[in-house]
């Protein structure tokens, strides 16, 4: 072979070689693989938007609605940092109380765990096990302020926090400072179809409800005439004859602390039939005795509400509300009556 002949071979060869190591280009007109949204703002830092966003206390609360429970996907047990977390897959009521953190601009346009983009000016948050997608009231018991928010991810894990806000919901309630308790229970579709999916007073205000006097009297265990304050219920017996009506007064351990309907309130539940309103009056007359000779229940257009009172004053009705949380595992919802 000529010297020739063996240097055309050998730079042949050297093409070949050259040609295998070099990356293959990417095909003209091919779809680049989806990236995640880059997060706006400092890495590895949260906080508030850039200056000239929509302000906070000019949005309107999440309107709940009917929607149907995800099966799978967000509702699936999942498992962070060794902990089980098993989410709720029915329409089912979930009261708790415990600490609210938010997030806001480092998140911002990502993913949420249902698949929505998390957007931090509209009224959504976190929650480790309640129904995707949910709609949750969420109260700060500090002001009174409360909103509703709809659920659409997962979160928070640090110890003790109950929820995550989105950082429009956060300032609303005036616990964008920092780590706040809170107050957040789950609307069920019930309470959807029956209007009671709105947060009770405006979040730039007390939060308690002022609810109109009773165009009826307490149905269940008061008679007409009667104050709203109602005994628990007793058996039914054979018609007597009309007793002096100053033998029919209660001991005085099991009267309201005002013989009349203005006062504060606590609202225990709110019902459409007036069979789901016995049936919880007789089971929290049972659970909290104590409690029994406070309860009545008012009737008020479509809905039939559960109270305990009336309280002379704000501070003794919290205080009761506090007491019947620990019994009942429910935060009752001041209501104060004119």
């Amino acid at each position: 072979m000529s010297a020739a002949l063996r240097r055309v071979l050998l730079l042949l060869a050297l093409a070949v070689l050259a040609a295998c190591s070099s990356p293959p280009k990417a095909p003209s007109g091919g779809a680049a693989p989806p990236s995640r949204p880059v997060p706006q703002g400092p890495p590895g830092r949260d906080g508030p938007p850039p200056a000239g966003s929509p302000d906070p206390m000019a949005l309107p609360n999440a309107e709940p609605k009917v929607e149907p429970i995800r099966q799978g996907g967000p509702n699936k047990p999942y498992e962070v940092a060794g902990t089980t977390y098993v989410p709720q897959t029915g329409d089912a009521p979930m009261v708790e109380a415990g600490l609210a953190s938010w997030y806001g601009r480092a998140f911002h346009g990502r993913r949420t765990a249902s698949g929505e983009t998390y957007n931090m000016h509209a009224m959504t948050a976190a929650h480790k096990t309640m129904p995707i997608p949910s709609y949750a009231r969420v109260r700060n018991p500090a002001n009174g302020r409360e909103v509703i928010v709809r659920i659409n991810d997962r979160g928070p894990f640090a110890k003790g926090r109950i929820i995550d806000l989105s950082w429009a919901a956060a300032v609303k309630l005036d616990v964008h400072g920092g780590v706040r308790p809170v107050e957040v229970e789950r609307i069920t579709y019930e309470e959807i179809r029956a209007g009671l999916g709105r947060a009770r007073g405006r979040p730039d205000e007390t939060a308690v409800a002022v609810a109109p006097p009773p165009v009826t009297a307490p149905v269940l265990t008061a008679p007409a005439a009667a104050p709203p304050v109602a005994a628990a219920p007793v058996p039914a017996s054979p018609a007597v004859p009309a007793a002096d009506p100053a033998l029919d007064k209660p001991p005085e351990s099991a009267r309201a602390f005002t013989t009349a309907g203005v006062g504060w309130w606590l609202q225990l539940g709110a019902f459409s039939r007036p069979d789901g309103a016995q049936a919880f009056h007789q089971k929290v007359a049972e659970q909290a005795d104590w409690l029994a000779p406070l309860l009545a229940v008012f009737r008020e257009g479509a809905l039939h509400r559960l109270q305990a009172g009336p309280y002379p004053s704000r501070d003794e009705a919290r205080s009761a509300a506090e007491r019947v949380r620990e019994a009942l595992q429910l935060v009752p919802v001041l209501v104060e009556r004119r």
